[in-house]
């Protein structure tokens, strides 16, 4: 530890962006604090990731049981309040176990929200002051909340998770990831859902030929989409909230999700004070995820970047500053391809380049309907299809696909697109047959 400060590094945020670093170099030998003001583990395993695949599985389950409505015989019902409660019985035991995965690595939890007094001192709920010689910002993100009359009788994420019983009727305004995976679970358990788009356009940063079909089968299932809705205002009808949107128009609904988006938790930081470069989409680092100030650094989703805001991304990240701060390393981070997936069914799953950069770069585009493959029609998909691209030199540097399993089929190929493997390179990735993998390599 240094003489002159409490710590060696201090991280402000208990997240993916901090713990799975925090811990491992606190093995090192270097003196780590953590500040957390709110459920060690952050976003992703108490209000995130963990808790939304498993309200999803039923979701899943009963998609694969209509399909083989064949073979598997009876009405399958499906139970809000046992998922929700199989949900927290799932993620309760998480900030604990963090906790103690961070405390025997050596490093000391303090609860409490931190406030910058100078680049090398935080005060903990204005009462306690630690120093460090290094600080690491990783608060993460947060809901965005829309400004305007009656806002706050709408609902964010954590509130629908949280939900002992399915509203008959929902409107969920946002059409990203938040809104579309909610929409597909909401719909799955008897909600009557209403989807107000800001623009024409759903889940704008994924492929949006395979959007429309996840849109289109959404449809047939009941979910309403108002494209350009202009959402006004929000005001209490009796049981009911009146959502008032576009030219004069308006619904009655029983429960609002807010689903508009999320932004960087850097309010009440004292960022000012120390004079840390940032803006609305987060701190600004360099190559070392370094801030200005030289000896504080930023992880995980605060960071303004073009990265997806997700948990694999904070993870390397943290991994990073790890080996950087145990001298591991004097490398800048090397970051590699970032995968990100929308949990609707079916999903729609990302790797490398995109479908359009491929287009403007005349690359070339395989395109595979895997409908027709016999492993999807194991469990009859009726919707599966895949893009794989390739580079003028023929090496595999992207993939995205809508299906059940796109989430593992581009897993699998993933190795091959970081290393840009070419076709007699992922020719020798010999996988267990019959595995979603083999099918994937076998037709990259």
């Amino acid at each position: 530890m240094s003489a002159n400060y409490d710590y060696d590094v201090l991280y402000i945020g208990a997240g993916h962006a901090t713990f799975d670093g925090a811990a491992p170099l606190a093995k090192t030998g270097v003196s780590v604090g953590v500040i957390e003001s709110g459920l060690v583990g952050g976003t992703c395993p108490n209000r995130g990731c963990n808790a939304k695949i498993t309200l999803d599985e039923p979701v899943k389950v009963t998609r694969e049981t209509e399909r083989l409505n064949k073979i598997l015989k009876g009405d399958i019902q499906v139970d809000w309040a046992e998922n929700e409660a199989q949900k927290q019985a799932i993620i309760d035991p998480l900030p604990e176990n963090l906790t103690k995965r961070l405390e025997d690595g050596g490093a000391t939890v303090i609860k409490g929200h931190a406030t910058f007094e100078d680049a090398h001192t935080v005060l903990v709920d204005q009462k306690k002051t630690i120093t460090a010689e290094k600080i690491v910002i990783a608060t993460g993100l947060r809901p965005h909340r829309l400004d305007i009359p009656g806002t706050e009788l709408a609902h964010d994420s954590e509130d629908f998770m949280n939900l002992k019983s399915m509203p008959d009727n929902l409107v969920i305004v946002g059409s990203g990831y938040i809104g579309m995976e909610f929409a597909t679970i909401a719909n799955a358990f008897g909600s009557k859902v209403t989807v107000m788009l800001h623009s024409d356009k759903v889940l704008r940063k994924f492929y949006q030929p395979f959007v429309q079909q996840v849109v289109d089968d959404l449809k047939k299932r009941g979910v309403t989409f108002v494209e350009n809705s202009n959402v006004q205002a929000f005001e209490q009808a009796g049981s009911q909230i009146k959502v008032s949107y576009g030219n004069d128009e308006s619904l009655k609904t029983d429960w609002i999700l807010d689903a508009t988006g999320r932004i960087p938790n850097l309010e009440n930081l004292g960022l000012e004070k120390v004079g840390i470069e940032f803006d609305k989409t987060g701190v600004s680092v360099n190559d070392y995820l370094q801030t200005n100030v030289d000896n504080i650094y930023a992880s995980g989703d605060v960071i303004s970047n073009d990265l997806p805001k997700v948990t694999p991304a904070a993870y390397y990240e943290s991994k990073y500053l790890m080996r950087l701060f145990s001298k591991q390393t004097t490398d800048p981070i090397d970051m590699p391809v970032i995968p990100s997936v929308v949990f609707t069914s079916p999903r729609i799953a990302k790797a490398g380049v995109s479908v359009e950069e491929a287009e403007k770069k005349n690359y070339e585009i395989t395109d595979n309907d895997l409908a027709n493959y016999w492993y999807y029609q194991v469990d009859q998909e009726p919707i599966a299809h895949s893009k794989e691209i390739h580079d003028d030199s023929g090496k595999l540097v992207g993939v995205t696909e809508i299906s059940d399993q796109a989430q593992d089929a581009v897993n699998a190929l993933l190795p091959a697109i970081e290393f840009k493997m070419d076709r007699q390179q992922v020719g020798r990735l010999v996988g267990i047959f019959p595995t979603i993998g083999y099918a994937a390599w076998h037709r990259a």
